[in-house]
C-alpha cells in the first residue's frame, strides 16, 4: 500500500507547502537586502547604475562608506601597477582527476575548476583570470593550495592592494572584451597591463568594499542553494507521485486517494486530440514561439523586436492557437520545447509546431507535470525518428503511454506540484534580484575609470550574439 504524502490532509482545502513539503535546507525567510543607508554620497541613486566610462584622474566612487568620505581621491593606475599577472604551469590532462582522490588539489584552467591534481603551484588567496577560450576573461577566486594551468593567469596584488578587492575589480572590468582571435580567443598580458583602474588610498577602504561584496556574494550563494534544494525536492517528489515504469500506483499518495485503486495506463493519443487550424485568411495576430524555458513566448522578444510578419513571412500558413492548447517543436521536444497557452487566445505560431488539446478526462496541469517526468523523457528518446536530427511528430507522440488516476487525484497532484513551482519561481526571482543589486552596487562602489588607458593600442571585440531558434 503506498505511503501517505507528508502533510496531505483530506480536510484541508489549502496547504502551506513550504511546511508540508519540508524542503531540507530551503528556508522561506527572505535574504536581507543590503541597506543603502550604510553609504553617504550626495546625489548617489541606487535606481540607476552608471555606465562605465573613461575619465581623468583623480576619481571617487558615487557611493562611499561614511568613514571614508574624507579619505581623499582614488588614484588611477594601470593593472601593471596594481598586480602581477602570470600564467600557471602545464599539467597533463591524464593527471587531472574528476574527483579529489586523497590529498589532491583543485586544478584551475581557462574556464575555472577543471578537476584535481597531485601537484600545486600556489598557496594562498589569488584571483585567477581565464586566459584562453570562449570564456577567457572570467575571474575566479582561489584559496588554499591549488594548481593553476597555463590557461589561467594568476593575479598577485602589489603592495597596498587588498587581494579580494582586486578580485572584484577584475570582475568589473569585463576582461573578455579585450580578447583577440576568433577560432581560439585569448588575452594578452601586455594588453591587460595597460587597462586603467582606480585604487582607494587606504587598505582599510579596500577591505571594507571587499567585505561588503563578499557578504552579498554569501547571500547570493545561499539563495542559489535554496533554489537548488527546491528543484531537487520537486524532482524527488515527482518520482514518488507518479508510478514508476511497470507499476500502476505511485509510491506516495494523498490520504483521500489511498483506496482509489490502480491508475489506468493509456496512450497519449487517447487523452489528447491534435489541432491544426490554420490562419488561412492571413489575419494579423500576435506571433509566438515556444521556448524550452518560458513556453509560449512572443516572437518579438526572441528576435530583437521583429516577428515573422514583420520579416515578410506568409502568416497564412501559421497555426491559430486558442486557450488551453499545448504546442511543441518536434525537433526540440527532447530539450523541453513544449508550451501551454493557458489563457492566451487568438495567437499564431509557425506551421512547424505540433498542437494538441486534452480530453475532459485529463487535467492540463497534471499533463504539464507529466512532461517533466523521467518516464516521459525516456519515452521521447524511444519514439523519435530521423538521422542526424531527431523528430517526434504527433503520430509517435500519441503512442507514448501515460498512467492516469481519477480526475480529482490528477488535480490534487497538479495543485501540489504547481505550488512548489510557485516557490521555485519566487526563489529564482529573488536570486536574480540579488545579482542585479550586486551588479548595480559594484558600478557605484568603483569610480568610472574602468577601461583601457588612452595611450594603449587595445583592440576589443563584441560578445558573440546568443543563438536563436525559431
Amino acid at each position: 500500500m503506498p505511503k501517505n504524502v507528508a502533510g496531505a490532509s483530506s480536510s484541508a482545502d489549502q496547504h502551506n507547502h513550504e511546511h508540508d513539503l519540508r524542503v531540507a535546507g530551503a528556508s522561506s525567510s527572505s535574504a536581507p537586502e543590503p541597506r543603502e543607508q550604510d553609504f553617504r554620497v550626495a546625489g548617489a541613486s541606487s535606481s540607476s547604475a552608471p555606465e562605465p566610462r573613461e575619465q581623468d584622474a583623480p576619481a571617487t566612487p558615487r557611493l562611499r562608506f561614511p568613514e571614508f568620505r574624507d579619505a581623499g581621491e582614488w588614484e588611477v593606475k594601470t593593472l601593471k601597477d596594481t598586480c602581477q599577472m602570470q600564467a600557471g604551469k602545464f599539467v597533463a590532462a591524464s593527471d587531472i582527476k574528476e574527483k579529489n582522490e586523497g590529498n589532491f588539489f583543485p586544478c584551475y584552467g581557462g574556464n575555472g575548476l577543471r578537476g584535481f591534481t597531485a601537484t600545486s603551484t600556489h598557496e594562498g588567496v589569488y584571483p585567477l583570470i581565464g586566459r584562453q577560450g570562449a570564456l577567457c576573461g572570467n575571474v575566479k577566486l582561489a584559496s588554499g593550495k591549488f594548481h593553476a594551468t597555463e590557461h589561467a593567469l594568476v593575479a598577485t596584488p602589489r603592495q597596498k592592494v587588498e587581494v579580494v578587492w582586486l578580485y572584484y575589480v577584475l570582475n568589473l572590468l569585463n576582461l573578455n572584451r579585450f580578447a583577440t582571435g576568433q577560432a581560439q580567443p585569448g588575452l594578452s598580458v601586455d594588453v591587460l597591463e595597460k587597462i586603467s583602474v582606480a585604487i582607494p588610498p587606504t587598505l582599510a577602504e579596500q577591505q571594507r568594499i571587499a567585505d561588503c561584496l563578499s557578504s552579498l556574494d554569501a547571500l547570493i550563494a545561499a539563495q542559489a542553494r535554496k533554489v537548488d534544494a527546491l528543484k531537487s525536492h520537486k524532482k524527488g517528489l515527482m518520482q514518488q507521485l507518479f508510478p514508476r515504469d511497470g507499476e500502476t500506483q505511485p509510491r506516495l499518495r494523498f490520504p483521500e486517494f489511498r483506496d482509489a485503486g490502480e491508475w489506468e495506463k493509456l496512450p497519449l493519443g487517447e487523452v489528447t486530440t491534435k489541432t491544426d487550424q490554420r490562419n488561412t485568411n492571413g489575419k494579423s495576430y500576435p506571433v509566438y514561439s515556444i521556448s524550452n524555458k518560458t513556453g509560449f513566448t512572443p516572437q518579438s522578444e526572441q528576435f530583437e523586436g521583429v516577428d515573422s510578419e514583420k520579416r515578410g513571412y506568409d502568416i497564412s500558413l501559421y497555426k491559430l492557437v486558442g486557450q488551453h492548447t499545448f504546442a511543441y517543436n518536434p525537433a526540440r521536444i527532447n530539450v523541453g520545447s513544449i508550451g501551454y497557452s493557458g489563457e492566451l487566445n487568438n495567437i499564431i505560431i509557425s506551421s512547424l509546431y505540433v498542437c494538441f488539446k486534452t480530453h475532459p478526462s485529463t487535467d492540463d496541469m497534471f499533463l504539464r507535470h507529466f512532461f517533466d517526468t523521467n518516464h516521459f523523457e525516456k519515452a521521447v528518446r524511444d519514439h523519435v525518428e530521423g538521422g542526424i536530427r531527431s523528430y517526434l511528430f504527433y503520430e509517435n507522440f500519441a503512442r507514448i503511454s501515460i498512467a492516469l488516476p481519477t480526475l480529482a487525484e490528477q488535480q490534487r497532484i497538479a495543485d501540489c506540484l504547481s505550488s512548489l513551482d510557485d516557490l521555485i519561481t519566487a526563489a529564482t526571482r529573488q536570486l536574480a534580484t540579488l545579482k542585479t543589486h550586486k551588479q548595480g552596487l559594484m558600478q557605484q562602489l568603483f569610480p568610472n575609470v574602468a577601461g583601457a588607458s588612452s595611450s594603449a593600442d587595445i583592440h576589443t571585440r563584441e560578445q558573440d550574439a546568443p543563438a536563436t531558434h525559431p
